[in-house]
């Protein structure tokens, strides 16, 4: 039976986990999962792998994008009790909140655009263009709210466990 090197198991109750900070730490933990994929994707993509890959890795990252807007929702859901508004992880969260918005409002303004382009003029082709550097640069900006909230909250990240098998 594989049994976890660590002896508290990851509970409601882990402090890592609950909290007043426990919905920005899952904020942080989709948002970075949306980051990683969307690296993977693209760098895929750049070493010319085969189109079922990338059409298989591209999946995954559209899948870690809902998961990020369904977080979105449940971290504006949640309400800020027993959070002060002078602590710096609360203020890094509030940033990557708004650069998870950001990203997922330009992600999906590019596929809104994306899916009514038909003529492909230079002018239309211009202006997908555009909308795509934007998208780019609204996830470089969510790739900086994530490292600037790990800095000061380095628990959040909660990585799988190694396991032992006895």
């Amino acid at each position: 039976m594989p049994r976890s090197k660590s002896s508290a198991p990851i509970t409601g109750d882990n402090p890592a986990v609950s909290g007043p900070r426990g919905p920005a730490d899952r904020l942080f933990r989709s948002a970075s999962e949306c980051v990683r994929q969307r690296e993977r994707y693209a760098s895929l993509v750049a070493s010319g792998v085969g189109e079922e890959e990338q059409r298989e890795a591209l999946s995954i990252a559209c899948l870690c994008d809902e998961i990020l807007v369904s977080t979105i929702k449940a971290y504006e859901a949640q309400p800020t009790n027993g959070a002060s508004k002078d602590e710096e992880w609360y203020r890094r969260a509030i940033a990557l909140w708004h650069a998870s918005r950001e990203y997922q409002r330009r992600h999906g303004e590019c596929n809104r655009k994306t899916r009514k382009i038909s003529a492909q003029t230079p002018a239309e082709l211009g202006e997908l263009a555009l909308e795509y550097d934007l998208e780019a640069s609204a996830l470089l900006a969510l790739q900086h709210a994530v490292a600037a909230y790990r800095k000061v909250a380095p628990d959040a990240h909660v990585e799988a466990q190694s396991r032992n098998v006895a």
